[in-house]
């Protein structure tokens, strides 16, 4: 049933359904908002991978803070 997988044809009932649902005026104004995500998710991909770095170094200063608060405790 499925065995050829997604074929062309099936991509250009798929194309003329969107512009029958969509019409054609709307089609640019989504393209154009969809461009827009795509770089707006791509610009904060980028911010993530260069904040990435600074966890790791965040966690290392916090466990001698934490050492320390603990040192301040009585022994029991």
């Amino acid at each position: 049933m499925l065995r050829n997988g997604l074929e062309p044809w099936h991509l250009l009932i798929v194309a003329i359904m969107i512009i029958l649902l969509f019409g054609s005026k709307k089609l640019p104004e989504a393209a154009r908002g969809l461009g827009k995500s795509m770089r707006i998710l791509k610009s904060e991909a980028t911010a993530m991978k260069e904040d990435g770095a600074a966890p790791s170094t965040a966690q290392t200063t916090a466990a001698p803070v934490a050492q320390r608060t603990n040192e301040g405790d009585p022994v029991r």
